[in-house]
């Protein structure tokens, strides 16, 4: 079976984010343990426009040469890892503009997720599961969510992420799931594409 590899998708976009210290945190957590190879994905490096296709990506690839490459980009990964924020109770827009320009590179595929923010951007967490499910990917149980005290003490307050061990407990576990799950789901595919290739 080929290297595993898993996007860490930044979600935001605004200057001033705090979503580069988790990604930058986990990277690093992540590839220190190695089970696959890790690559971060920024959406600003795609900017999208306002989903304005013809028709659903679900049935047609979109027009839009930026949502092409972003497709590409995220159709290299056998899993990901959303880092995201919670607006207004839910997930933050660019980030559900961009999955809307996407489809099938998620289909089959696990999806794990760390938030942060008041109560851990755990509402946005519950949204982006039911929007996995619609892109018939496999949001799995296990997460990171850093609350108010932890996201305070991080961005005021001179706080290290070492400074909150049960953050990388969560994180471990999360990974675990992450890579079994990816490894489990590319074999299933590999062996639907050989069976396919067989019946034709």
């Amino acid at each position: 079976m080929a290297t595993t590899k898993i996007g860490i998708i930044i979600s935001t976009t605004r200057e001033g984010r705090f979503g580069d210290r988790p990604t930058q945190w986990l990277f690093d957590l992540a590839t220190t343990r190695g089970g696959a190879v890790f690559e971060v994905v920024d959406l600003r490096d795609y900017p999208l426009p306002f989903f304005n296709e013809p028709a659903s990506p679900a049935y047609v690839p979109p027009e839009n040469a930026i949502a092409r490459s972003f497709g590409s980009k995220i159709a290299e990964f056998d899993g990901y890892i959303f880092i995201t924020a919670e607006y207004n109770h839910g997930i933050p827009a660019v980030l559900k503009n961009a999955l809307d320009h996407v489809y099938s590179q998620f289909t089959r595929k696990p999806i794990a997720f760390i938030g942060y923010g008041g109560v851990g951007a755990a509402r946005a967490v519950e949204q982006l599961r039911l929007v996995a499910i619609e892109l018939q990917a496999a949001p799995l149980r296990n997460a990171v969510h850093i609350g108010l005290a932890e996201f305070i003490g991080l961005l005021q307050q001179g706080k290290a992420f070492s400074d909150y061990p049960y953050l990388e407990q969560s994180a471990n576990l999360m990974l675990d799931d992450l890579i079994w799950w990816t490894r489990a789901l590319k074999k299933a595919r590999e062996e639907n594409l050989v069976d396919s290739s067989k019946a034709a």
